[in-house]
């Protein structure tokens, strides 16, 4: 339900960043992007269940890396494939002339149920000495209709999601809601998979990083069939296996172009999931340029260990 990450299109597909990262790991192990992968619906308080249970191989749904996550949780995580932060969407009629989210003493609060939104909201009020009531809710849609109805004053979730339903937001329920400025985390958004299954983590992880290796050297859905590979860096990139996947079952040694045929490099799958999808990130719903989902070299946090 989240517009720009994982989202249900009216005519039945899928878009967003989350959907584009679980194309390129199938196209990868040599499957079919647009026909060999199963979505299933994972909320905030089932989701770990679905992967411990192996219902999903892989859980690419705005999950935060968390130490508890980690380390309780049959769990191990891969991709960081968005930097997130949580940020609170505020019904202006209910709190006039509010301009941050120390404005909002005594407000009601929409929260997922299970997520680490639920605790980052409690320790942000207690710590600024303020009071909320929280109003739980079991999904996004939940959240949408209790915020829609005015049963909370207020809604939290990590800014990615609060942009995309401030976007789809009923305007006739809600006429005046604003974004306060403030984040109120770090909210590092990866891929999940189960523990001890070190082999498909880093499947997962390389992916991610290929991708993001592309960007940094300008390869595109558009022209890696035309890339020079007389550079090494770029050879291995698009020609080497790397070591990834079984001895049984290896990877190909062209799975980067499998990858870059079917999602293109971070920079375009951004650009299609957020902006435009006409490869110059305008009319963006989140401006990539100057946040930490900007490569390194453009100030951002986007950053692969070497593929070698």
């Amino acid at each position: 339900s989240q517009f720009g990450m994982g989202y249900l299109n009216a005519d039945g597909t899928y878009s967003g960043l989350d959907i584009e990262y679980c194309k390129a790991v199938a196209a990868a192990i040599g499957l079919n992007p647009e026909t060999d992968v199963v979505y299933k619906l994972a909320t905030g308080s089932n989701r770990f269940d679905l992967l411990a249970s192996g219902e999903i191989d892989v859980l690419i749904r705005t999950t935060t890396w968390t130490t508890s996550r980690d380390a309780d949780l049959n769990a191990d995580f891969a991709g960081m494939n968005f930097f997130d932060g949580q940020g609170i969407l505020v019904n202006m009629e209910a709190h006039p002339g509010a301009a941050s989210a120390l404005d909002l003493d005594g407000a009601s609060i929409c929260v997922g149920i299970g997520t680490t939104t639920e605790g980052n909201i409690a320790d942000y009020f207690a710590v600024n000495g303020m009071e909320y009531t929280a109003v739980n809710s079991e999904n996004a849609g939940a959240a949408k209709a209790s915020f829609e109805a005015g049963e909370c004053s207020a809604w939290t979730g990590d800014m990615s999601a609060m942009v995309a339903q401030k976007w789809g937001l009923d305007t006739t329920a809600v006429p005046n809601s604003a974004i306060m400025p403030e984040l109120l985390t770090k909210e590092p958004l990866a891929a999940v998979t189960r523990d001890y299954d070190s082999d498909w983590n880093e499947i997962v992880s390389w992916v991610w990083w290929g991708m993001i290796t592309a960007e940094e050297y300008g390869i595109t859905s558009g022209n890696y069939m035309n890339a020079d590979t007389s550079n090494p860096v770029i050879d291995r990139l698009l020609n080497q296996n790397l070591g990834l996947g079984t001895d049984l079952n290896p990877l190909s040694e062209t799975w980067m172009q499998d990858v870059l045929g079917a999602v293109g490099n971070y920079g375009e799958a951004y650009d299609r999931s957020f902006c435009d999808g006409d490869g110059t990130h305008s009319n963006c719903l989140i401006d990539r340029a100057g946040t930490m989902n900007a490569l390194v070299s453009q100030g951002g946090l986007q950053y692969a260990p070497p593929m070698r």
